[in-house]
């Protein structure tokens, strides 16, 4: 099985490498850039499979197939939850979330080996992916959220949430009055229930409310530090593998 890694963050697609020869799938190639993978395609027989991030630094990843007809099998990373949850319902084998978990990775390869022999007459069509990246869906977003306390339930407006975070299995919204209510609903199911241009998903165990946003610091081995106007309970850092999405989210 061929395999190769398109990802503009090299330290994140050496690590890509790494989870997949744990699994017995050897990278062939990675390419970082639109460029570069144009360029590879027109001079070099397609893999079986390709691990593809949308955003790479020089452009989406899709004008890639607008240069050249590719035929493979393809499984998306991003951490843009919104695109991903869509994209892979097209024409994709699966989604991966940044930064990618080894068990769910594990997961996307055995479905991809499963529909091998389908995937292998598959034809791309990206339009409906990139049509939901340059014009999002029009929709309804969660606007209050409820929480127990005690005998009582307690309304939260979503304005009011400074983040969403897991903790002992369990789902929590810090609000501006500085309390932590516990929420019955999870992190995955809050990514398409929350609106994408006030919340992000910092990490595996954060999203944050880009309005309590007090302030952003450097952090180690290039991460970024978030701190809130209230909630001082834990850190919160932006993975590595989402400061670039984070930086543009920013703006």
């Amino acid at each position: 099985m061929k395999t190769i890694v398109i990802e503009d963050e090299k330290p994140s697609a050496r690590r890509l490498s790494r989870l997949l020869l744990d699994l017995d799938v050897e990278v062939s190639q990675m390419l970082h850039s639109v460029e570069e993978s144009i360029n590879w395609f027109q001079n070099n027989p397609h893999p079986d499979l390709i691990f593809l991030d949308i955003q790479l630094s020089d452009g989406l990843s899709f004008e890639i197939f607008d240069a050249v007809e590719v035929k493979s099998a393809i499984i998306f990373t991003t951490a843009y939850d919104e695109y991903a949850l869509q994209a892979f319902k097209l024409n994709s084998i699966d989604y991966l979330l940044k930064p990618i978990d080894d068990e769910e990775l594990e997961v996307a390869v055995k479905k991809y080996k499963s529909f091998k022999p389908e995937v292998k007459n598959m034809t791309l069509n990206f339009d409906d992916i990139k049509n939901l990246l340059v014009n999002p869906l029009e929709r309804e977003y969660k606007k209050r959220f409820t929480a127990r306390v005690g005998q009582h339930l307690k309304i939260i407006n979503a304005d009011e949430v400074e983040s969403f975070y897991s903790e002992n299995k369990g789902t929590y919204a810090a609000t501006s009055d500085g309390r932590n209510y516990l929420l019955d609903t999870t992190l995955e199911n809050l990514e398409t229930e929350l609106e994408p241009k006030t919340f992000f998903r910092v990490s595996r165990k954060f999203y944050i409310n880009i309005n309590h946003i007090k302030d952003i610091v450097s952090y180690t081995n290039s991460r970024l530090q978030i701190k809130l106007n209230h909630f001082q309970e834990q850190e919160i850092i932006v993975s590595r593998d989402r400061v670039k999405d984070f930086k543009l989210w920013l703006e």
